[in-house]
């Protein structure tokens, strides 16, 4: 198989491991979005409606919500909710603590109160059952660490990553490897720096989603006795996102914290890499040979590290630690991709809302596509996410907006991604004398 088919499998079967804690987060708490006929206030059909609460509760359920916060007008009887549809008298932030802490008040860890807009805009709370009551006891609660499993993954990726190092990257004969084993230690450097780049994107992830107090597990690597020797690393969150000021910082905590490390792990590697005359088999995805210039953020850095030696006529002959951060850099760019359960779709979803968000991810899909026809490497690129979803699951509190330095931080990632994925235009490249 070629490798760069080989490097387009490998971000994808990491983002479906590492988003399959998107089905977990919200199981137990999905529910279809109500339809526009849900707001003419005209309640369900009485065959068809349930009563998860009764009477009595449902009177102690509409005291939760004070007039001068949330003025209730009526309750909806959904099979997996209880749909709470009224006017927002207050802030967003204040009317959700508010009836939260009400409803936990007189009804404990029954439910999780989730607060999100209607197709018309229109917010509305709903009660959907929590699976992880306290009532349901510790035997219950499946054990999400693992430390030991984290560990021996861990080992055996540092094992299987090395080997490729040695074999793929270093270009290390399997006679010479097995006449002294020895040469095994060639491929460390690649197998520690790819492995520091993933672990601290998903220990991104990890450590703020430990901060909001969510359900999570440890970071478990995937190894693979193949090509680079990883299909990655993943987290699995298992309890709902808190609102979207959560949502915001989970997401693009791992694309910095990884990115904090790529940047300097690929400026050593590049200027202890090699050049080599241009040709027409340079491309993105040819690590002896590989021109820059597809993108901007990565001609600055070749220019940066390797100064005069990248010329117009030159490409790239990578060093294994440069081999790294270049798939530490094309991991940060697919996951910064602002649709639906990637890191960027979280993003946009947490700055604008899920409708708008889900509408970015469209357009989106769209542009990469174009982008693809141009840049035929990209193709693929484009081919899976047309087969994404658009939209992510709401949080708990799906109706507060960020406040301006997490919209500023998320449009900076957003030119982030437009800064890796864009060419370098002509005339910066004639100015660099790239």
């Amino acid at each position: 198989m070629e490798p760069w088919l080989l490097l387009i499998l490998l971000i994808l079967f990491t983002y479906l491991l590492s988003k399959q804690s998107v089905a977990n987060i919200n199981r137990g708490q999905t529910m279809n979005q109500p339809s526009e006929s849900g707001e003419t206030g005209t309640p369900p059909r009485s065959e068809s409606s349930l009563r998860p609460i009764t009477k009595q509760e449902e009177t102690d359920l509409r005291n939760c919500f004070p007039w001068g916060v949330y003025y209730l007008q009526h309750l909806e009887y959904r099979p997996q909710a209880v749909l709470c549809r009224g006017q927002l008298r207050t802030n967003p932030d204040r009317a959700y603590q508010t009836v939260r802490n009400n409803i936990e008040a007189e009804f404990g860890d029954r439910f999780f109160v989730i607060f999100q807009e209607s197709f018309s805009g229109k917010p509305f709370f709903a009660l959907v059952p929590n699976p992880y009551t306290k009532k349901e006891g510790k035997s219950q609660l499946e054990s999400l660490t693992q430390p030991g499993l984290a560990l021996v993954l861990l080992i055996v990726t540092l094992i299987t990553t090395t080997l490729m190092g040695a074999t793929e990257i270093a270009g290390i004969s399997t006679e010479k490897l097995q006449s002294n084993p020895t040469l095994i230690l060639q491929g460390l450097p690649y197998a520690l720096a790819l492995m520091t780049i993933l672990s601290t994107h998903e220990l991104g992830h990890y450590l703020v989603a430990i901060y909001y107090k969510m359900r999570t597990t440890l970071p478990y690597f995937i190894p693979v006795p193949y090509f680079l020797g990883t299909f990655g690393a993943f987290i699995s969150m298992r309890s709902p996102v808190p609102n979207r000021k959560a949502l915001f910082d989970v997401a693009i905590a791992g694309p910095i914290a990884g990115l904090i490390v790529t940047i300097p792990v690929l400026l050593w590697g590049l200027a202890h890499s090699g050049v080599v005359p241009l040709s027409d088999g340079s491309g993105i995805l040819n690590l002896e040979s590989l021109d820059p210039r597809f993108s901007f953020l990565l001609s600055l850095l070749s220019k940066l590290g390797l100064g005069g030696q990248l010329t117009p006529e030159m490409a790239i002959k990578l060093h294994p630690v440069a081999v790294a951060g270049y798939v530490g850099l094309i991991v940060t760019a697919f996951n910064l991709i602002p649709v639906g359960q990637l890191d960027g779709g979280h993003i946009v979803h947490a700055m604008f809302g899920q409708k708008t968000g889900a509408a970015i991810g469209q357009i989106t899909r769209i542009l990469i596509l174009l982008l693809g026809i141009v840049e035929k490497d990209l193709l693929l690129w484009a081919i899976i996410l047309l087969f994404m979803p658009v939209a992510d699951e709401p949080a708990l509190n799906d109706v507060s907006e960020l406040n301006n330095w997490r919209d500023f931080a998320g449009l900076m990632a957003l030119a982030l991604l437009v800064a890796i994925v864009l060419p370098l235009p002509g005339t910066i490249a004639g100015v660099l004398q790239i």
